[in-house]
């Protein structure tokens, strides 16, 4: 188990539409992260779009599962990430589970999630959500 990443995965779990000047603790200026549906380059453009997500969504939280640290300043968190969205799922809780690939030196400069995009968003939409599933299902 690594002392960074739990200590990394406890201080973000905390954060909240309040907190996100504690951003500039855990990650550096020049930070790159990339998931699904985004990449973000800088921590001014981090905190814009964690200042969007905590603005949009409610009852945001994250759990952690597990902190595995693969090389020194370079390890994996798995998650899960619970929230409600007014668009997606008719404002019900939604959750999802994922890994995040972070690398760091005295701050994290790479961070990468990664997630089913179909089980964040598509579907929990009104119109694509049942074929989504359907496909899924089909597909199983």
């Amino acid at each position: 188990m690594s002392a960074y990443l739990q200590r990394f995965a406890q201080a973000f779990a905390e954060l909240d539409a309040r907190r996100l000047a504690e951003l500039d603790e855990l990650y550096s200026v020049d930070i790159h992260f990339q998931d699904p549906l985004h990449r973000i380059e800088g921590l001014t453009a981090l905190r814009e779009y964690f200042a969007q997500l905590y603005a949009s969504a409610s009852d945001v939280r994250y759990d952690f599962h597990s902190f595995d640290e693969v090389a020194p300043g370079e390890g994996y968190l798995r998650w899960t990430l619970h929230f409600r969205h007014p668009r997606l799922a008719g404002g019900a809780p939604v959750a999802l589970s994922g890994c995040s690939h972070l690398r760091w030196t005295d701050r994290v400069y790479h961070h990468q999630d990664f997630f089913d995009a179909g089980a964040l968003l598509y579907e929990h939409l009104p119109l694509l959500g049942p074929v989504i599933r359907w496909l899924k299902r089909r597909l199983a």
